[in-house]
């Protein structure tokens, strides 16, 4: 088999789609499938990338220059494709570059998939161009409606997709987790001392990269007013990005260790007490999932991700974005009790169990001959 991967993210930024995507790529060429990857990328990528990469024009994104828009499909990059004539195209980003691929694809008769990595009319309110949402979804259904497939994470976002008229035979592509690189036996109070964390101190945790739309504004607001009552209460925000100097202003007490990855990443998780991840705009929530395998319980916003992880009550909290009052009550509930926050980690960790990242991926695989079988 022959899998043409087109995206708009692939080694430039290190997000969960491109991690993903490289899993996913490692995974395909163990399985003795041939994957070639397009998109855009920079002098200096943040990602060592997975497999064989063809590099696209692109241009930066307007307002958010470490991020870039594809802008040709040139052809010599066209030539290589045909060279490569592969069996199957997978569109991982819906930008000028997928549709471009998408026409070629209609024009040799290709089949085409394509997964759901990021919510995109969630991030519109950030950037103050809700008034195009009915557009975008216009244009989404069309999109998604040439596909054989479309890979979704989670039933709740299956839900969403169907609910805006997306008649795309939609298939569950979950995210994985390593439970051996993420677990509670990473807990490290020598970590945490040299963090300025004494040990009758909660660390509760923010992890993701550093941007508005991931509600950091959310996160601040809450553990700043939690501080005036629980002056023990540690804030730890891992990651990096271009919200990082004025988080730092929103929350001049908390910690800012910056990006981390392997064990440094796993000791700041199992270290943690709470963790606590506002973001509405969460199609899966990987730190989520991390955070639950590593012990911790969850105080997470009502986002089509997120509610498919987290068990409100069981092994953390699910609270409507616009209910701030309530982050703070249900945290202030975690802070109070230590039973509670013991019987939520062990919850955590079962389900965070039922992820692997083989399976999860032999899922998308057999989804890929399905795809062939129905075109003989």
């Amino acid at each position: 088999m022959k899998v043409a991967i087109f995206t708009g993210n692939y080694n430039h930024i290190r997000d969960g789609v491109s991690l993903t995507l490289n899993r996913l790529v490692g995974f395909l060429t163990e399985k003795g499938v041939d994957v070639l990857v397009f998109g855009p990328t920079i002098d200096k990528p943040e990602i060592q990338h997975t497999g064989e990469f063809v590099a696209v024009p692109s241009i930066s994104m307007p307002g958010r220059p470490e991020y870039r828009i594809s802008s040709a499909f040139p052809k010599d990059v066209q030539k290589r494709l045909e060279l490569f004539d592969p069996d199957i195209i997978h569109i991982a980003t819906p930008d000028y570059l997928g549709f471009r691929a998408l026409k070629w694809a209609t024009k040799k008769g290709t089949p085409v998939v394509s997964s759901y990595h990021t919510h995109f009319s969630s991030y519109l309110k950030y950037y103050k161009l809700s008034l195009i949402e009915p557009l975008l979804w216009k244009y989404l259904a069309w999109f998604y409606g040439k596909c054989t497939h479309v890979y979704v994470p989670s039933e709740s976002m299956a839900k969403l997709l169907d609910e805006q008229n997306i008649n795309s035979e939609l298939k569950i592509w979950a995210r994985g987790i390593e439970t051996d690189r993420f677990s509670p036996s990473y807990r490290d109070y020598k970590w945490r001392t040299q963090h300025g964390v004494l040990d009758d101190e909660l660390i509760i945790t923010f992890v993701s990269r550093l941007v508005w739309e991931k509600n950091l504004k959310l996160f601040g607001d809450v553990v700043n007013k939690l501080q005036t009552s629980y002056p023990k209460l540690k804030a730890l925000i891992v990651g990096d990005g271009p919200a990082m100097e004025e988080a730092k202003e929103l929350m001049p007490k908390a910690v800012f260790t910056g990006f981390l990855e392997g064990n440094e990443l796993a000791k700041a998780y199992a270290s943690s007490d709470i963790f606590f991840f506002p973001s509405d705009t969460e199609t899966f929530g990987n730190v989520t999932l991390e955070a639950m395998a590593s012990g911790l319980p969850s105080v997470v916003a009502d986002a089509t991700g997120s509610r498919s992880l987290v068990n409100h009550g069981e092994s953390g909290f699910v609270i409507p974005v616009e209910s701030s009052d309530k982050f703070y009550t249900f945290i202030e509930k975690l802070i109070n009790d230590d039973k509670l926050r013991m019987k939520m980690s062990a919850s955590a960790i079962e389900k965070a169990d039922e992820y692997s990242w083989s399976a999860v991926n032999n899922h998308l695989l057999s989804y890929y001959y399905e795809v062939l079988e129905s075109k003989k």
